[in-house]
């Protein structure tokens, strides 16, 4: 029965062609391959099919030309190839191959017998050479589909650094790391995932920096992926991740190609997906996502107090508003006797309790967040204004709101944008939520039953099996000098421990400027005195001898 339902199957859809056909090899005759090549297409408007007669020989040029250069097929490909009318044209195979490798002046040849590598090439941007009677084809690399250029990045803007961002082709970001990291360790690997789309993912890291166990499972974990389409990275990420169901993102993202290295040089992975400026880099930590590029570009003690800052945002954006309920509601007296009468006063006209007032300020804030975003950059200024005016001043005079609670949702608004990574910052909004609500419940014991919850959670994530909490759990004190605070480049000797053990030392010991002056100065003084003192014994022992006399004839 299965048989017969594979036959029906197969007749009821004509136009499908199984895997099983591709991994066939082509065929000696030009009209077959041809035909198999339409039927394989369809009517598909972009398929070229070139036929060339030469003396005593057919070929067959097949690209798609949306996907190729065509000034490359006019100008190197046809041109050398109408040019061998003039040339005697070898009967053997393997001559006439080599004949119409040394007139192409194409770079990158391959030749190709099976339907599968034939059609992914042509996928890929390249053109096919068939010729009649041979049963193998030449792939030529005419890719030339439009791009767009490297700007600054979107997301990750910095004061000071490079302008350069990712872009969406593969090979303008490959360039980029290259440009940055020329060193003959850095190794591209690359596979297609996607049944259908053949997405072209790379993954990038330094030999003998990269750990193979988690390059290994890394390989492992998306050799596994079946799925028909890649659009993004967050498809590979939600599907290589350790923890789906957390809201922290387990892999750091990036679309500068500075950022990007910088964690390949201590050891981590990158992986580059073709069609999306973001790269994901494995593994990730809590601690990676809390740093931004301008930290190790500015000098150290701005850049600790920065960091201070940041730090303080992060708990700003996420407790203040859940603070505020569980004083407000269950804890007056903590607050001071003026300001309590002054928020008591503020709220006398507010119909409802304080944790409906602030959830219905976040839920609004959000929702103005999500508008700011999809609208267009036109129209999204003139929104962000409206709304503020309607969920500040408005709706304080109309009694929806206090004051105090639109300063609340204001100051945890910018706090929130201090967040150098969008996935984290997005975490942290969908979290204050809860908080709000246990804070509602139960005052300041819920707030603290909820950041032990997270901090639980937090401890107990893995990201391709390293600490997401490392270097505080497990805590490492080498890496403290690269956490909260920044200690200047001279001090941080190691690389990070779980990451760059294979090679830790990061930088020569002793460079530090006052250091290698004052040793620099002792060394100088120190070969000057040996100079002299090597003077003065040469020449006390000429006048020694000139006293002594001629020394007198061994026996």
């Amino acid at each position: 029965m299965l048989w017969l339902w594979r036959l029906l199957w197969r007749e009821a859809t004509p136009g499908r062609q199984t895997s099983n056909e591709h991994a066939l090899p082509i065929n000696t005759r030009l009209v077959v391959n041809i035909d198999y090549l339409k039927k394989t297409f369809g009517r598909s408007e972009d398929l070229v099919i070139r036929e060339i007669e030469l003396p005593g020989q057919k070929l067959a040029l097949v690209y798609l030309e949306t996907l190729i250069d065509r000034d490359v097929v006019q100008r190197d490909i046809l041109r050398s190839l109408l040019a061998l009318q003039a040339v005697p044209l070898p009967g053997d195979e393997a001559k006439f191959s080599r004949l119409i490798r040394a007139r192409l002046t194409i770079g990158d040849l391959q030749e190709e017998r099976l339907w599968s590598k034939i059609i992914a090439g042509l996928l890929d941007g390249k053109a096919v050479l068939m010729v009649e009677g041979y049963n193998r084809c030449l792939l030529l690399s005419i890719e030339g589909w439009e791009k767009r250029p490297v700007e600054e990045p979107v997301n990750e803007v910095s004061i000071r650094g490079p302008r350069e961002g990712f872009a969406e082709n593969l090979a303008t970001n490959i360039s980029l790391i290259r440009r940055r990291l020329r060193a003959p360790e850095l190794r591209f690997e690359a596979m297609n995932l996607g049944r259908r789309t053949r997405t072209k993912v790379v993954i990038c890291y330094l030999e003998g920096l990269v750990l193979k166990g988690i390059l290994e499972e890394l390989r492992r974990r998306l050799q596994r992926i079946d799925i028909d389409g890649i659009l993004e990275s967050g498809y590979i990420e939600e599907l290589i991740e350790d923890a789906p169901h957390s809201p922290f993102p387990q892999l750091n993202r990036t679309e500068r190609p500075d950022k990007l290295v910088a964690d390949l040089l201590e050891g981590r992975i990158a992986v580059l997906t073709d069609g999306t400026p973001f790269a994901l880099i494995l593994p990730g930590s809590l601690v990676s996502q809390l740093h931004a590029p301008d930290d190790y570009y500015e000098r150290w003690p701005l850049s600790i107090g920065v960091r201070l800052f940041r730090f303080l945002g992060i708990f700003i954006a996420l407790l203040l508003p859940s603070l505020y309920v569980a004083l407000t509601t269950f804890h007056q007296e903590m607050i001071p006797t003026p300001l309590a009468i002054s928020i008591a006063a503020q709220r006398e006209l507010v119909p409802y309790p304080a944790v409906v007032e602030a959830l219905i300020m976040q839920v609004l804030f959000e929702i103005l967040i999500e508008a700011g975003i999809r609208l267009p950059r036109a129209i999204g200024p003139a929104i962000s204004i409206v709304g503020a005016l309607v969920i500040g001043e408005a709706a304080v005079r109309a009694g929806l709101m206090s004051a105090a609670m639109v300063i609340v949702i204001a100051a945890t608004a910018i706090a929130s944008f201090t967040i150098p990574t969008f996935g984290l910052s997005q975490a942290v909004r969908m979290l204050r939520l809860p908080m709000v609500f246990l804070a509602g419940f139960l005052g300041l014991l819920g707030i603290f039953a909820g950041l032990l919850v997270i901090l639980i959670h937090l401890v107990s994530l893995r990201s391709f099996g390293e600490p997401f909490l490392s270097p505080l759990a497990p805590f490492i004190w080498e890496a403290q000098k690269d956490l909260v605070v920044r200690v200047p480049w001279w001090a941080m000797l190691w690389r990070p421990v779980l990451t760059g053990w294979r090679d830790l030392r990061r930088i020569k010991p002793g460079l530090h400027p006052f250091i290698t002056a004052r040793d620099k100065n002792a060394r100088d003084e120190l070969e000057t005195r040996l100079g002299e003192d090597k003077k003065k014994s040469v020449t006390a022992r000429k006048k020694g001898r000139k006293k002594m006399g001629k020394p007198a004839r061994k026996i």
